[in-house]
């Protein structure tokens, strides 16, 4: 069954277009609401968390669904600004039946969105999602005065989760002697990151750290790491940390401001923890550098592939009882550590590794040269069929023999616009070019 507002990463659009406007998310808080009533059964009114990244609109956006959740007859519990991973722990830990995060992610500050999740800290179920979606479309009842949900605020709640992140940092180690740049993108975790790695010894350089409601993730953070990168190269620091606005993304640079996306940083994290002794598998995307799967093929660590996006990855690692997890983007999932993507986390496992190995980013990652990769977005004219476009296949067979099994091709259909995103990758720069190029041609 499609779903008519919920994406890949819950609903997200531009500030006052719908699904993006207050009356929606008041009937969306109603919806939900009704739905943890129905699956509550302790006789208490179920309770849940709201939070939010620094976007101007999370206010009106915060009102409207606490209104919409208390005429439903749950309790709420506003704890502000806070990292999406962080309101993902806090929900579990608190033993609430659900939490919501309000943010657009990357996106910049006129778009939001909300995300969900189950008191196990987890994404919601299709299953859920659907009954969500089912009673948007009913009227809205209010609930009986006696039975409304009442509204609290977590006073600690980034103190909770700083204690939670710093946690997962082996307690035997500590970041003295670093400098470090943490770049925050202006969201959800300037209040949190710098003093997470400050607290745990390193000298920490903050930026993107003065939110003003409209500068999220402008020319700062995990999407723009130029602005890291320079406040590496002129602070003389040892690394720098980028985060994307609601801080589940993580990017990181090296003394000399070279970038190490997702992939890179999670063959770190993985490379370490099994010299440590620990045994599982890996799930990467279909855009996971083809190095990548090869680096883990000479660890012995399985590996495999998922669609893009952080909640396929998390799907995959579930069902096969695995324990790490990413995309290139800067998602990097560690269950061991917690129950979703965690950009300070991710952090907090690659400085272990360098701290344990008394080794660099560079030197420790120095084995896995990316292949070259190039991403063509090609528009396509109406009623063009991929799956039956055989002339077109038969060229992407003719690049996979070119690229002799050291490349790959691509091709993935956009999900929002008439596109198809052309996707070739391999240790031949010039032949990657030319076959992306060539294959785009024939699309067009």
């Amino acid at each position: 069954m499609s779903r008519k507002y919920f994406g890949t990463d819950g609903i997200r659009g531009r500030v006052g277009v719908a699904p993006i406007t207050p009356d929606f998310m008041l009937k969306l808080g109603f919806a939900a609401g009704t739905v943890l009533t129905q699956t509550h059964q302790n006789g208490d009114r179920p309770r849940v968390m709201i939070g939010k990244d620094t976007r101007v609109s999370g206010y009106m956006l915060e009102s409207a669904l606490e209104a919409g959740l208390s005429a439903a007859g749950v309790d709420v519990l506003l704890v502000g600004p806070m990292p999406t991973p962080g309101v993902a722990y806090l929900t579990l830990a608190l033993r609430l039946q659900a939490g919501i995060m309000i943010s657009a992610s990357h996106n910049s500050f006129e778009d939001n969105g909300i995300k969900f999740f189950s008191g196990h800290g987890t994404k919601l179920s299709d299953a859920i999602e659907h009954e969500i979606e089912a009673l948007l479309d009913q009227p809205l009842v209010c609930h009986e005065s006696a039975t409304l949900g009442r509204a609290s605020r977590l006073d600690d709640a980034a103190g909770r989760y700083s204690e939670f992140c710093k946690s997962t940092f082996p307690s035997a180690l500590n970041l003295k002697g670093l400098k470090l740049v943490v770049d925050c993108a202006h969201g959800a975790t300037y209040h949190i990151a710098p003093a997470v790695f400050r607290e745990l010894g390193a000298e920490v350089v903050a930026i993107g750290h003065q939110p003003n409601g409209m500068n999220i993730n402008a020319g700062f953070g995990a999407t723009a790491p130029l602005a890291m990168q320079t406040a590496v190269r002129e602070h003389q620091a040892h690394l720098g940390i980028a985060l994307d606005g609601d801080g589940d993304r993580l990017i990181m640079a090296d003394a000399k401001g070279a970038l190490y996306d997702g992939d890179q940083l999670l063959y770190a994290i993985v490379k370490h923890a099994a010299t440590q002794g620990a045994s599982s598998g890996v799930v990467g995307t279909l855009m996971t550098n083809l190095a990548v799967e090869n680096a883990f093929k000479k660890l012995s660590i399985p590996f495999t592939r998922t669609a893009v996006g952080d909640r396929y990855v998390l799907e995959a690692l579930v069902e096969r009882h695995w324990l790490w997890g990413g995309e290139n983007s800067g998602h990097i999932i560690c269950l061991d550590k917690h129950t979703t993507g965690d950009g300070i986390v991710s952090a907090l496992q690659v400085l272990a590794a360098l701290c344990t190995q008394k080794s660099t980013l560079e030197e420790y990652t120095r084995e896995l040269t990316l292949y070259p990769q190039l991403l063509v977005n090609v528009k396509t004219p109406a009623g063009f069929n991929l799956e039956t476009a055989a002339a077109l296949w038969g060229l992407v067979n003719q690049a996979e023999t070119a690229l002799s099994g050291a490349g790959r091709v691509l091709l993935r259909p956009s999900g929002t616009e008439p596109l198809i995103r052309v996707m070739v990758e391999g240790e031949d720069a010039a032949l990657v070019r030319h076959w992306a190029n060539a294959i785009a041609a024939a699309i067009k």
